[in-house]
């Protein structure tokens, strides 16, 4: 816990609160249970960014959400950073590890990020966006779509059925919505659907969770595979 001046180190033992320390530990090892705003339950464990680590939440979390939803439920577990690190680290390190199987990947697209990749001009912290972002521009959509298709391919040869969500900005228009689901789908995703929850909670989420339900109904369990061995 600190140095003594003689600069010798100092432990918790030293102090008399090891056994008090290891005791509070115990318990802070396990996932934290916290709540959406609509009370939906969320364990909260692990999770570091997969640029650095696994990008994911841990084992002992997926396995209590199982446990506590029965075998008729879902699970939603997050492998964050990108289907490009936090997905490929899930499927190929995390499931590997656990013998969890998935049964379906969904993907989250933005408007807005696809107009980036698109061309669209730099966005910079603590500036006004510029108006490719805040109006309709299907050119720059389009171009930028090339990005997620790859995502959606790259996803896909894991065995898995994927399913786009656009998550959706007050800014986007229908055009450049429809855009993002032809692509989705051209690529070979089960499914593409707008979802509105920013706007309207789990209201707007409805066609995502339908879309999820149909995907993990229709999954094999058995075409899973890891792209490596290890």
């Amino acid at each position: 816990v600190g140095y003594s001046k003689t600069k010798q180190p100092i432990t918790a033992d030293d102090l008399g609160c090891g056994g008090a320390l290891t005791v509070l530990m115990k318990d802070a090892l396990m996932p934290t249970l916290m709540q959406s705003v609509e009370r939906t339950p969320v364990l909260v464990h692990a999770g570091p960014f997969a640029n650095i680590a696994t990008g994911n939440s841990s084992i002992v979390a997926d396995e209590i959400a199982l446990k506590l939803v029965g075998p008729e439920g879902f699970v939603v577990t997050e492998a964050g950073f990108g289907a490009d690190i936090g997905m490929e680290k899930f499927f190929n390190i995390k499931c590997r590890a656990s013998g969890l199987t998935p049964q379906c990947a969904v993907i989250v697209a933005t408007v807005r990020a696809l107009k980036m990749h698109g061309g669209g001009p730099i966005v910079k912290a603590g500036q006004p966006l510029a108006k490719e972002y805040l109006q309709e521009d299907v050119g720059l959509v389009t171009a930028g779509v090339a990005n997620l298709v790859k995502h959606v391919e790259n996803a896909t040869k894991f065995g898995v059925k994927v399913v786009v969500v656009i998550n959706k900005f007050t800014s986007d228009t229908d055009k450049e919505i429809e855009v993002v689901k032809e692509a989705s789908m051209k690529a070979g995703a089960f499914g593409a659907v707008m979802s509105d929850h920013w706007a309207k909670g789990g209201e707007g989420a409805k066609d995502l969770a339908k879309c999820v339900v149909e995907a993990c109904a229709a999954n094999d369990d058995k075409d899973f595979k890891f792209l490596y061995d290890v």
